[in-house]
């Protein structure tokens, strides 16, 4: 019986989320020839290709497709299994700042397992916008801090996962091409809506703004009650708004979405920024 080293997998999936070795090597700390030296030694081992060589951009095969799922799942549960088993005498405060997006999502359910993984540990959450999260950064107002970022290479502190936004509106939401587009937005300021706008103007499309609110369950409401569409992280959509069909609206790319904390951090901390990644990672 074959095992798959978790280093492997590690590697693999962080050429697989950052498209590339070389970014993956900077990531990861290695130089471009290890990386690859590490992808071969885990097609040997699986005794099939998961990648596409060639001078374009790096595509999965169908085999590193199937293989990405499991090794996000392998690698959170190492990771989580290694934080639970040394959460011996790990207590303290944290003060970690979200976006606003992530706390009506994903965030509750990885913070309550991490709560009741560290019943020591005191969690002080703040949502904002990722730009208000890190202008407060050098007054050292977090311990840590989950971020959103322009391009998924250009890493604050520690890349997470990099995620695809998405043009999504509700059950009923009709997009007529005569007519100005509606769009429902978080205020300036928001990648999100930065991103949206910069692509209609690019494509040439009319739009008009007809509702603003800094906070996604405000924006969800707008949207479900027909006044517009948004822009949404793939893995933030809720279950009552869908992602409007490819083709009628320009593509948005990706984002990257990090953990950001100043050196020197607490075990608390440390494990915090572990069980989040790997939860992500993981979902």
């Amino acid at each position: 019986m074959k095992n798959l080293p978790t280093e492997l997998l590690r590697t693999f999936a962080t050429i697989a989320e950052l498209g590339g070795f070389t970014p993956a090597g900077e990531v990861l700390g290695r130089s471009q020839p290890a990386i690859s030296l590490q992808l071969k030694r885990l097609e040997t081992l699986v005794g099939q290709p998961l990648v596409r060589r060639g001078s374009g951009p790096l595509q999965l095969t169908a085999s590193g497709d199937s293989l990405l799922g499991y090794a996000r799942q392998i690698l959170a549960l190492n990771d989580m299994a290694l934080a639970q088993l040394s959460e011996s005498g790990v207590a303290g405060k944290i003060r970690f700042g979200i976006p606003s997006e992530f706390a009506s999502s994903l965030m509750p359910k990885i913070l309550s397992q991490f709560s009741k993984a560290y019943p020591n540990v005191n969690l002080e959450i703040t949502c904002a916008l990722s730009r208000q999260l890190l202008a407060d950064q050098p007054s050292q107002r977090y311990d840590l801090i989950l971020a959103l970022h322009d391009d998924p290479r250009d890493t604050l502190n520690e890349l997470v996962m990099v995620d695809e936004l998405l043009w999504v509106g509700g059950a009923n939401s009709l997009l007529q091409p005569d007519r100005a587009l509606p769009l429902v937005l978080a205020p300036e300021g928001c990648i999100y809506r930065k991103r949206g706008l910069t692509k209609l103007r690019q494509l040439g499309r009319q739009w008009q703004i007809s509702y603003t609110n800094p906070d996604v369950s405000g924006i969800q409401t707008a949207i479900e009650q027909g006044l517009g569409i948004t822009v949404l992280a793939k893995s933030t959509v809720p279950p009552s708004l869908y992602p409007l069909a490819a083709g009628a609206l320009p593509e948005l790319g990706q984002i990257g979405i990090s953990l950001i904390k100043p050196d020197g951090s607490s075990p608390a901390v440390e494990r915090l920024s572990e069980f989040v990644r790997s939860s992500l990672q993981g979902g």
